[in-house]
């Protein structure tokens, strides 16, 4: 049996045109492709997963090397139960610590610890070379400009004014 698309959702919406739908299913392979390749390289030449990565690029670039949990979460765009078993993982291996928020008794800050800052400094080399390979190596100065135009322009719809 063959079934035959309709030209509209049940909603009224127009069906993604052929074109759309290609675009579309290359960008959600790519994406979940490239994060897969770069996790499994970053595991298999350091002690660390992509997940620790994340969290210790984010306290390393900091001024103070912490964060407020909260605001962690939010940048990761992670929710905070799934943050605080990540935090609770890496404390235990010595990459972070908890902190109290002396002004603030509910709130809470994770700050990187400096065998924290060795390994994110050990990993990040390869993890950098293997950025550069899968996605730099492969498009030219002009396409890097056209695809962050891109990637600007949708990134727009999610910033703090749309929350």
């Amino acid at each position: 049996m063959t079934i035959t698309p309709i030209s509209r959702t049940q909603s009224g919406q127009p069906w993604l045109s052929d074109k759309e739908q290609a675009l579309w299913r290359e960008w959600l392979l790519v994406t979940r492709r490239m994060e897969s390749v770069l996790a499994k390289e970053l595991l298999s030449q350091s002690s660390i997963s992509y997940a620790d990565y994340a969290v210790l690029v984010h306290l390393s670039e900091s001024a103070e090397g912490r964060y407020r949990i909260a605001a962690l979460a939010e940048s990761l765009d992670w929710d905070r139960s799934r943050l605080s078993h990540q935090i609770t993982r890496m404390a235990k291996r010595g990459l972070v610590r908890r902190e109290t928020c002396s002004n603030d008794g509910r709130g809470a800050y994770v700050a990187i610890e400096e065998h924290g800052r060795k390994i994110i400094a050990e990993a990040s080399p390869g993890h950098v070379a293997g950025v550069r390979r899968h996605m730099f190596e492969l498009i030219d100065e002009d396409e890097q400009e056209t695809l962050l135009h891109i990637l600007k322009k949708l990134a727009v719809q999610f910033t703090d004014s749309q929350d």
